[in-house]
């Protein structure tokens, strides 16, 4: 005859687990922890609001309003917007567009191949003083930007005079100079812009190309540079937007003998413009943001795309 032994009984030091909670439940919670944190993010808000929300209300304002030189009433219209867009002022923001796209394009292209040959390189010492003289050089403009290059490459520059480059017609003070000046800071801020997404490029990712017979040109044609494209772009239109923003060192190495829109606005606001258009600084400046909110429109995607491969 069989005999079972009984089932063990359960003792308070083996619980029976507990039910997971309830969708509903963490939502709750959720909710309550995003309430809690609405308080740590007030402050950043304010500042957003009165830095940047209230002067950028009130140059939309200004832009649209003309005073009459006359009885001097203000009222609303659009001649200041169109005064902006026409006559030298549009010559002034196409000169700035085409600067910004040539020296974008160039420093990505040569911000990428320094950082790729970066990454190659053994020497982990040799890589990190790179990457600490390229987070240097990248603030490095403006006016003190400009006397360097005065210095070096003007008329009675150093290199100007040991490479005799005034006899090949080179100048400093043209379209071609301030590229150089500009190139100067945004190709080490591209190095550091695009290096971490290089980064991102997994070996796995090279040595199943090399397990499929793919050869390094391929892998790069077919696999890295799409991947890596939505961070390039993304690097491209930072570049872009840094070099529309530029200012100083166009002022002092240029003045005015290269048509750009900074330098325009910078002319109207100390009163260099007709009766009447004293708000035409605004219009020009309404103009500079409206390209900077498509350029950040077209930045955001395209980072978050990045994001999702390289992750």
């Amino acid at each position: 005859m069989a005999v079972t032994s009984p089932a063990p009984a359960r003792t308070g030091e083996d619980p029976a687990p507990a039910p997971a909670p309830a969708p509903a439940a963490r939502r709750t919670r959720a909710a309550r922890a995003g309430r809690w944190r609405w308080p740590a993010v007030v402050p950043y808000f304010a500042f957003m609001a009165v830095c940047f929300g209230l002067p950028a209300c009130t140059l939309a304002y200004n832009a649209f309003t003309v005073v009459d030189p006359g009885t001097g009433a203000s009222h609303y219209s659009l001649d200041n917007v169109r005064h902006s867009l026409s006559g030298a002022y549009a010559t002034g923001l196409a000169g700035s567009v085409k600067l910004s796209l040539l020296s974008a394009v160039l420093a990505t292209v040569l911000g990428t191949v320094i950082a790729q040959a970066l990454l190659g390189t053994r020497s982990t010492a040799l890589r990190k003083a790179v990457v600490s003289a390229s987070g240097v050089f990248a603030n490095f403009s403006g006016a003190p930007l400009a006397f360097a290059f005065i210095a070096t490459l003007g008329t009675t520059g150093t290199v100007t005079r040991l490479l005799h480059l005034k006899a090949t017609g080179f100048s400093l003070y043209t379209f071609t100079g301030l590229v150089l000046a500009y190139l100067y800071f945004m190709v080490p801020l591209m190095v550091v812009t695009v290096l971490p997404a290089l980064d991102g490029v997994r070996a796995q990712w090279r040595e199943a190309a090399a397990s499929c017979g793919a050869t390094r040109a391929q892998f790069w044609r077919h696999v890295g540079l799409p991947v890596l494209t939505p961070s390039l772009l993304g690097g491209a239109v930072l570049m872009f937007g840094t070099a529309f923003a530029s200012h100083a060192t166009a002022a002092v190495m240029t003045g005015s003998s290269v048509p750009l829109i900074t330098i325009q606005i910078a002319n109207a606001l100390a009163g260099n413009v007709l009766v009447g258009q004293e708000n035409l600084a605004l219009a020009m400046s309404l103009n500079m943001v409206v390209i900077a909110l498509l350029v950040m429109a077209v930045q955001i995607p395209l980072q978050r795309r990045s994001n999702r491969w390289l992750g």
